[in-house]
């Protein structure tokens, strides 16, 4: 497959949106993995309601996938004020 296939494929099974807040590098990284998250759980739901994976698997996934965006998010120092970052 050559680049320009898969970069469509890519933009395809993962679509991005633009950003429209406070133009900040730890702003953009977290609505970066914030989309994923979203991306994901839309995957994992629709296996879920097909049946191809079981409820408790797909709560266990999304589980996950939250407490990873959490901690991105607390990585990031999101909502956090300048003093705490040290």
């Amino acid at each position: 497959m050559d680049e320009t296939n898969l970069d469509d494929k890519n933009k395809f099974l993962y679509p991005r949106s633009r950003y429209y807040g406070q133009v900040k590098p730890e702003n953009l990284v977290f609505n970066a993995n914030l989309q994923e998250f979203a991306q994901k759980v839309g995957y994992i739901t629709n296996l879920e309601t097909s049946g191809k994976i079981e409820p408790e698997d797909a709560y266990k996934q999304i589980k996950e996938l939250w407490k990873q965006l959490k901690r991105s998010k607390k990585a990031l120092f999101i909502d956090e004020e300048p003093s705490e970052k040290s």
